[in-house]
């Protein structure tokens, strides 16, 4: 039998039911980690999160939880552990029409802390297959794996990934009038209850940053509650505005309504410790490196919108 991307529900369910046939089977049958838990990773894990909690340095050193996929990533050239099963079900998906792939969401349970030295090794099954769904990206099924991760021998975490593999949606057909102003926005950001105050102060030309009032820690962006002592209660201070390019990236594509690439996009690190993404104005995105001096201004991209950028200067 074949089945396609834009079959009728009677294929779709017949579809489906070949696909559940594979619920249970293994993904990865006694894998090993390419290398074993330690402190290198786990410092530039914690350097790109921007998390600086004590328990992961030091002789009693840690692993941070979050991590637990990073121990069993197979890396460019992949692992060798996979199951013929995995590759069985992705071909028929493949097969079908199903032949682009999008992560959707992961779910993690830990059982045993991991600290430097620990030796991973782990188990994977195709937990579970879902019927056709329609989303904005195509149609397509979701796939479900759960990997069982053990630390020298000791269970030590669950992980479940969960992918959709499906026919991207076709693409609207191009207007023959010029596109529309609305079209051409800027995305609008999300404006909730937790950063609200942020968006005050931009309106106000001030760049404020959050402050806990139990430890003084500063955080941005802004986030209910404190990271590094969990308490709720915090106040603001505002920024000076000076800061330099931590990281930086040349966008080149895709094209999107409202940018014209090749844009700069940076990380900026301000005079006050914390980190913020923005855009860099002032020099060529070629000029833009790592260092770079920037200094904080507002730029108003449309007749309801405001941003803070920073502006660099090649001197």
């Amino acid at each position: 039998m074949t089945a396609d991307a834009t079959g009728t529900a009677e294929e779709a369910a017949r579809f489906h039911a070949l696909l559940a046939a594979f619920e249970g089977a293994p993904a990865a049958i006694a894998g090993r980690g390419k290398d074993a838990v330690n402190e290198p990773m786990i410092r530039h894990w914690c350097e790109a999160m921007g998390d600086a909690n004590p328990a992961y340095t030091g002789p009693d050193a840690i692993a941070p939880p979050t991590m637990l996929q990073a121990w069993t990533m197979g890396g460019l050239s992949g692992h060798s552990d996979r199951s013929s099963a995995y590759d069985e079900l992705f071909a028929l998906l493949d097969g079908a029409g199903f032949t682009s792939v999008v992560a959707t969401d992961c779910e993690q349970e830990y059982l045993r802390l991991l600290r430097p030295g620990d030796t991973i090794t782990f188990d994977a099954v195709i937990e579970s297959v879902s019927p056709r769904k329609t989303t904005k990206l195509g149609t397509g099924h979701f796939v479900t794996t759960r990997m069982d991760v053990r630390a020298g021998g000791e269970p030590a975490g669950t992980h479940r990934f969960r992918i959709l593999k499906y026919a991207p949606a076709g693409r609207p057909a191009k207007q023959a009038a010029p596109p529309t102003k609305a079209a051409a926005q800027r995305p609008r950001p999300v404006v909730n209850r937790d950063n609200q105050g942020f968006w005050d102060g931009v309106r106000e030309h001030r760049l404020l940053i959050q402050r806990c009032t139990s430890c003084a820690t500063l955080r941005f962006p802004w986030l209910p509650g404190c990271n590094t002592c969990a308490s709720a209660d915090w106040d603001t201070v505002e920024a000076s505005g000076t800061g330099t390019v931590f990281s930086h990236v040349v966008m080149h594509h895709p094209p999107f309504p409202a940018f014209d690439p090749p844009y700069a996009v940076a990380l900026v690190e301000l005079a006050e410790g914390v980190r913020m993404i923005s855009n860099i104005t002032g020099v060529p995105y070629d000029k833009v490196r790592i260092g770079l001096p920037v200094q904080l201004e507002f730029l108003r991209v449309d007749d309801d919108l405001e941003l803070p950028v920073f502006r660099g200067s090649e001197g």
